[in-house]
């Protein structure tokens, strides 16, 4: 389907990034390899998504200097969605049958991959999201895949360890409130969480949803602390992290456990900008910085990341969504030079059975596309200090805490007690 420009500046397609080949890399000839994907660059998304893109750079930059993918050089054809899930369906739209892309990434997080799938389904086209969960649950696609490590745990992985780590405390608590943004991925975070708490025998005293546009959180965490809870779980996106913390801050909620699926806390800038104020606060992480030296090859992307990031000036850390988006690079790259191809169908095929080694980790590829064996962490922001950058480079200030494998540092419990750290 044709779409006119006047349509296409709606949708604030207003930018293609590529054109990146390194001018020396001799062995590459004839047309580029074109790379396709939304991003949400601007909006409440942008945070998250300007990592992304900047990871994809790197991985351009880097597929080039070593003579492109199948001889020719690599592009990037990035739109931005504006952080609106109704602008997806048309710029994929637009990208397979207008500009003709080679191959498709994203796009980034559950809402926005979502409405993406139905176009990129009838078109017969493979793509990597970013960081989205669940989504093939009810669509069964062989080509889609995503880069996220939760694995066949699904959308439960955003809450298994929180509720582990509560279960093992003794006295256990017994009482859990729920908020969640009336949105995709919050919601699905949250249903995941039900199934937890029925799993421990947690008794719910509390589950509200709050509209995406909400700016005062007071009402809700008032609401929230008449029920006394012992556990506060909450699924959250990046401004309104700032505004129920904040709000909790300034009544005094203090339950025994408070964190969940905060995306936030996974922000640079929202952590450095909390400070003590986050103290406490339990997050689950795909990528902590306290993961970066176990894997070979993490420790010097995210160096040469936060080079970039800090002459663009955006998250200078990157950790929860940097490495996920190189290694989709990675895998893409891998996929096409094994197969020898740009066909689709080859591509997924080839995916399903291989393996990867990335910045990210190793991983392979379950049926569905998640990651076959999760890789889900918990951090707790810990003698976190004010407008300090550095206290979260090498995890320190946010040790891990969950699985007891992984784990860097022990939890502070109850809240109140990590609160006077």
């Amino acid at each position: 389907m044709e779409l006119c420009r006047s349509a296409l500046r709606r949708l604030g397609a207003a930018l293609i990034i590529g054109l990146g080949f390194i001018s020396g890399a001799s062995a590459q000839s004839g047309n580029p390899i074109r790379v396709g994907m939304s991003l949400a660059l601007t909006g409440a998304g942008a945070a998250p998504s300007k990592v992304i893109n900047t990871a994809l750079e790197i991985w351009r930059d880097d597929i080039n200097a070593k003579g492109g993918l199948l001889g020719r050089p690599v592009e990037l054809v990035v739109y931005d969605d504006q952080s609106a899930p109704a602008n997806v369906p048309n710029i994929y739209t637009k990208l397979i049958t207008v500009d003709k892309v080679d191959l498709l990434l994203g796009p980034y997080g559950t809402n926005f991959v979502a409405p993406a799938m139905p176009t990129i389904i009838q078109n017969n086209k493979m793509t990597i999201s970013f960081t989205a969960i669940g989504i093939n649950d009810k669509f069964h696609y062989p080509k889609y895949f995503s880069m996220v490590s939760v694995g066949p745990e699904g959308v439960n992985a955003f809450s298994i360890g929180f509720f582990d780590l509560a279960a093992a405390q003794t006295p256990k608590p017994q009482t859990v409130a729920i908020l969640a943004a009336d949105a995709e991925f919050a919601q699905s975070a949250a249903h995941g969480a039900r199934e937890e708490i029925k799993k421990h025998g947690f008794k719910i005293v509390y589950d509200k949803s709050y509209p995406p546009s909400t700016t005062d959180f007071a009402p809700v965490v008032r609401a929230i602390r008449a029920t006394d809870p012992d556990i506060v779980y909450i699924g959250a996106y990046p401004p309104d992290n700032v505004g129920i913390i904040r709000a909790a801050n300034e009544i005094g909620l203090t339950p025994k456990m408070m964190g969940g699926a905060m995306i936030g806390m996974l922000v640079t800038p929202i952590k450095v900008q909390l400070g003590p104020v986050a103290n406490g606060l339990i997050v689950g992480e795909n990528f902590a910085a306290a993961l970066a030296p176990k894997i070979p090859g993490s420790a010097d992307f995210l160096k040469r990341y936060g080079e970039k990031a800090a002459a663009v000036q955006i998250d200078s850390l990157g950790f929860a969504w940097g490495p996920f988006a190189y290694s989709a690079g990675q895998a893409l790259a891998q996929a096409v030079t094994e197969t020898k191809s740009l066909d689709h169908d080859k591509l997924a095929e080839y995916m399903h059975k291989a393996s990867f080694k990335t910045v990210s980790g190793d991983f392979s590829f379950g049926a569905d596309g998640e990651w076959s064996k999760a890789r889900m962490v918990w951090t707790q922001v810990q003698n976190a200090q004010p407008n300090n950058l550095d206290q979260f480079r090498d995890g320190k200030a946010q040790p891990i805490v969950w699985p007891p494998e992984a784990k860097t540092g022990t939890l502070i419990y109850p809240y109140e007690k990590a609160r006077q750290k």
